[in-house]
C-alpha cells in the first residue's frame, strides 16, 4: 500500500509513481498493466480512481489499450525520454528555487552544485 500525499489528488500521485516506474526501467515498454481491478485492489483505492489514471496515462499517449487484451506501456521510445527529460526539469526546478529562497545567486547555486558533483 501507499502512502499517498492528502494534499495531492491520489490519481495524480499513481501516475506520477507509473510514469516513474516507467522511466527507471521497473515498467518496459509494452509492458501489461495490471487489470484496474487489480491495480485498485493493490494500492487499497477505489476502482475508479485507476479508472480514471488509467485514461490519463492513455490521453497522454503513455500507454494504450487493445480491446479485449489490456492496457500496455507505449512502446514510443522518443516519448519515453521525453517524460524522463521532464521529469528531470521538474526536479531541477525545484533545487533551483529552493536554492533561491535561500539566498543564493546562480553564480552560488552553481558553484554548491559543481563541488556537490565533485564529492559525489
Amino acid at each position: 500500500m501507499m502512502d499517498f500525499d492528502t494534499r495531492i489528488p491520489i490519481y495524480l500521485q499513481i501516475i506520477e509513481l507509473i510514469k516513474k516506474d516507467i522511466v527507471l526501467g521497473n515498467m518496459k515498454k509494452g509492458d501489461k498493466l495490471p487489470s484496474v481491478r487489480v491495480m485498485a485492489n493493490h494500492l487499497k483505492v477505489n476502482v475508479n480512481t485507476v479508472q480514471r489514471v488509467y485514461q490519463e496515462l492513455e490521453r497522454e499517449g503513455i500507454t494504450f489499450t487493445e480491446r479485449g487484451k489490456g492496457s500496455f506501456i507505449t512502446e514510443d521510445e522518443e516519448l519515453i525520454n521525453k517524460l524522463k527529460n521532464n521529469m528531470a526539469c521538474e526536479l531541477l526546478k525545484k533545487f533551483v528555487d529552493g536554492m533561491k529562497e535561500l539566498g543564493y545567486s546562480h553564480e552560488n547555486i552553481l558553484d554548491h552544485l559543481s563541488n556537490y558533483m565533485k564529492e559525489d
